[in-house]
Parts: structure tokens; sequence; C-alpha cells
């Protein structure tokens, strides 16, 4: 991959950044979010970083975690750079505006992990259910190693069911899913984000940590 050159790339598929200066002392739990339907609006395959637009309300959480000292990782699939419809250079673009947009409300990430495996991909990236790729924990418990966190009271928000299973697999014990419902799935608690409600709900969660 030509243009994967001067890309934070641990492997071919596998995307790791580590972003600002911030320090952690071991043993603090995380804050793991989804990007695409999570963080930003999710347009499909993004690959326009003008098209990028934050969901409502999930600034706040972001800068609440920040203002707790706690660890703000993102672990996002992103099946896209398998298929072969935008490189890891879109990629870069994209996830550069979604942090910028961020940055803008007070709003900072400490990690980014992305996983660009699939089935469906092309040569080195078709690769079926590579442990990178959620619901598989693989890009959690590598930020639990990288960190030194305490997975089990990290909390996870993401959009699919397959971000509240990779929670569920890395030992987590609460997850929010966005537009979902509330469950428990295992040893995770899912509560539903929706509204203010379930936002406060979030909100208060983190700064309990």
């Amino acid at each position: 991959m030509a243009e994967s050159a001067g890309f934070p790339l641990a492997e071919p598929g596998l995307w790791i950044e580590r972003l600002g200066d911030r320090t952690f002392p071991a043993g603090r739990p995380a804050l793991f979010l989804d990007r695409d339907g999570t963080i930003n609006v999710d347009t499909g395959y993004p690959d326009d970083p003008a098209a990028m637009v934050l969901r409502d309300g999930i600034a706040p959480v972001i800068e609440a975690a920040n203002q707790r000292g706690i660890p703000v990782a993102v672990v996002t699939n992103q099946s896209g750079i398998a298929r072969g419809y935008f490189g890891w250079d879109a990629f870069a673009r994209v996830n550069g505006r979604v942090l910028d947009l961020l940055g803008e409300q007070n709003a900072f990430v400490d990690m980014v992990f992305a996983c660009g495996y699939h089935e469906a991909g092309a040569g080195a990236l078709a690769i079926a259910d590579h442990p990178m790729r959620k619901p598989n924990p693989g890009m959690l418990l590598e930020a639990g190693r990288r960190l030194g966190l305490d997975l089990e009271r990290s909390l996870i928000v993401g959009d699919k069911p397959a971000d509240m299973e990779a929670g569920r697999r890395a030992g987590l014990a609460r997850g929010w899913l966005v537009d979902g419902e509330g469950a428990t799935i295992g040893g995770l608690s899912v509560s539903p984000l929706r509204d203010a409600v379930d936002a406060e709900d979030l909100l208060t969660a983190i700064r309990s940590l």
C-alpha cells in the first residue's frame, strides 16, 4: 500500500495513533467511542471531510472525560479500506476533520484505532473475523495494553450491537447504544443514548469514574 507511507499503521489494516501529550496513571478507566454514527453523523463509507458533522451532544461527553482525566479512545471499523472505496489517505483527512470539529468544542481524543480488515476486501486486507475488527475486542484490548487501563471500569459508546459486543468481550461493564434500547449482554449493561436524559446519564457515569 504505497499510500500508507507516513501513516501510523501497526500493520496494513490497522491504524493506531496517539494524540496529544496527556499522560495517564496506570489503572484508569477509558471512554471508548465508535466514530461513524456515534461521534459524527454516518454518511456511509465517509471519504469527504467537508461532509463531516458531529452528532448533537457528543462533544460534551468527550469533554467531560477530558476534565476527569479519563483517556478517550476512538475504536472504528473501516471496511471501506478493505473494499477499496477509499484509502488511508482519505481516512486521515476525514478523521482529522472530525477531530478538528471536536477540538472546536473543547473535546479531545487521546488515541484512534481503526481496523481496515474485512472478508470482502482484497489482498492483505481480505481477512474474515480479524481480531481487531469489532465485535472482536482487539482494539479495546490493545488500548488497554498501551494505556494501562482498567477495562472493567471503562465505558463504551457506539451505534451498533457490534460495539457493545466488543465491549463485553473486552470485559467492560457498561455501554451506551446510540438510538438503541437498554439491555444486558452477558456482563455488559447497555443503556440507550437517544435524548438529553440519556446523555445526562452517560455524563453522570463519566463524572463518577
